[in-house]
Formats: C-alpha cells, structure tokens, sequence
C-alpha cells in the first residue's frame, strides 16, 4: 500500500463504508475529484475515531498528536501530501479539524453560543472550505457562505445526535440557553435513562429554538448555490436540503429524540437528490 493509486484507493474504501447524513464523493462530483476528496475525508474520519471511538478511550490526545505530525507512510498521508499538493489545499485548515477533535476530548461542555460556534469554525467549517479549494473556489465571500451551511448541518447533526452525546456526557447545548429556559443537565439525562419520559416545556422551547438557529444558518448559507455549477452545485444543494431534513423531522416528532432518533430514509434520499439535481 505504498503507491498513491493505492493510497487513494485505501481512502475511498474508507469513505464508502461510513454512513453520513451527506454526500461524500458522490457521483455527482467530477471524476478526477472524487480521490481528493476521499482522501480528505478518510484523514478526518480516522482522527474523528480517534477522538471518539471506544477502542481509543486513554490514547486519543496521543493518537491525535502522532496525526498532527503526519505519519509518511500512512496510505491516508500518501494520498492526502498528494491533494495537498495538487489542489493547493491550505495545511491550517486540516490542523483546524484536529483541533475540533481534541476539543471533543478535552471539552464536553459550552457555556454560550459563542463557544459552539468555536468548535464548529474547527469542527465544520474547514470541510467546506477545503471542498471549495478543490474547485479552485477562494472568493471569500463565497467562503463565508460555506461556513453558514456547514455549521448549519453540524448543529443538525448535534441535535439529531443529543441522545448519543449525552450517554458520552457531551453537552453541545449552551449552558446560558439551558439556564434561561429552566433545562439542567439531570434533566437531560434523566431522558437518556428513561427514554419514554416525557419532556418538559422548557426543554422543548430550548430546542425548538435552537432548531430556529440552525435553520437559518442554512437559509443564510443557501445562496452559496446559486454560484455554483455542474456536480458540486447538486452536492451542495442536496447538502443543504439533507440538513434542513433533518430539522424537520426533529420538529416533526417535537423534539422528541430521545425516542425517535430523526433519520433521513432511502426515499428521502432519492426525492432530496431529485430536488438537489433540478435546483
């Protein structure tokens, strides 16, 4: 596994056998970027299990030491020194996403909305910044508007998620909104352990609008769309139509995902990916 086709190869198997609630190196894409692509995202994926998986409990801030530095025989870094290179990728926006991955092991709590917003300028904004530089897209404006979607859909995926995270004791929610809505952390967890309780006022007025805040990062980032052409256009569209699904269905069960975890169906998919090909 010392060549870069089979560097890039590595990173693709990789990509294919994670399910997201996106697309990654979709077919929509043009050909020659799919294996950058991959790459970038096999990078991240490997560092995210570092930080998350139960295998690594103990080792991930070392784990993620050794990725910071790169490992030169890695197929993951054959190939991800390739794109790099190729598609001038600025290296600040991967350190970016190893910060975010360290954060979700050394920080489990945000005090405000400026705090979350923190983690994901690490967490998600570099995805779409660095797909952007694989199109030779650098306009700052059209950067900032990526930075919009890709929180958007981090936040979706927090609250999609808020069952899982807080079994792990990780409370994305910002602790002054907890406050001012009269929401503690026992109470949350009391939901985790008994799945069926019902939720309080308070509870659900917090997350309907924290729901609200995440909807708009997505109608502010929509207009992203617009100056985009060909495959990464239907990308981005079904990106943004896959994340403000999974809003809705967050509404649609009221907030209520302690039972019902909001999920995007096969159907879903298929009607969303009608709609992204055709906006």
């Amino acid at each position: 596994m010392n060549t870069i086709s089979n560097a890039y190869r590595y990173c693709e198997w990789m990509t294919y056998r994670h399910y997201e609630n996106f697309p990654v190196a979709s077919w929509m894409l043009p050909k020659s970027v799919r294996p950058h692509v991959a790459a970038v995202y096999a990078f991240a994926r490997a560092a995210d299990d570092f930080a998350d998986e139960a295998r690594y409990a103990g080792r991930g801030l070392e784990l993620l030491a050794q990725w910071r530095k790169g490992l030169p025989s890695h197929p993951i870094f054959i190939a991800l020194a390739d794109t790099v290179q190729k598609k001038k990728i600025p290296v600040q926006l991967l350190d970016d996403l190893l910060t975010a991955f360290t954060m979700d092991i050394t920080k489990r709590r945000y005090a405000d909305w400026d705090e979350l917003m923190t983690y994901c300028r690490y967490s998600a904004n570099p995805v779409g910044r660095i797909v952007l530089h694989l199109f030779d897209i650098t306009d700052p404006a059209q950067h900032t508007l990526s930075d919009k979607i890709c929180t958007g859909l981090q936040l979706a995926n927090h609250w999609q998620d808020l069952r899982i995270d807080v079994a792990r004791d990780m409370f994305y929610l910002p602790a002054d909104l907890m406050k001012q809505h009269s929401v503690t952390e026992q109470e949350i967890k009391s939901y985790v352990i008994a799945s069926a309780a019902k939720q309080s006022d308070g509870y659900r007025a917090m997350m309907k609008e924290l729901v609200a805040r995440a909807r708009l990062l997505f109608q502010e980032g929509k207009p992203l769309v617009g100056h985009l052409k060909g495959g990464l256009r239907a990308e981005i569209a079904l990106t943004v139509l896959g994340g403000q699904t999974i809003l809705d269905r967050i509404d649609a069960v009221n907030y209520d995902v302690f039972c019902h975890r909001p999920e995007i169906s096969t159907l879903d998919k298929t009607r969303l990916l009608i709609r992204a090909l055709f906006s």
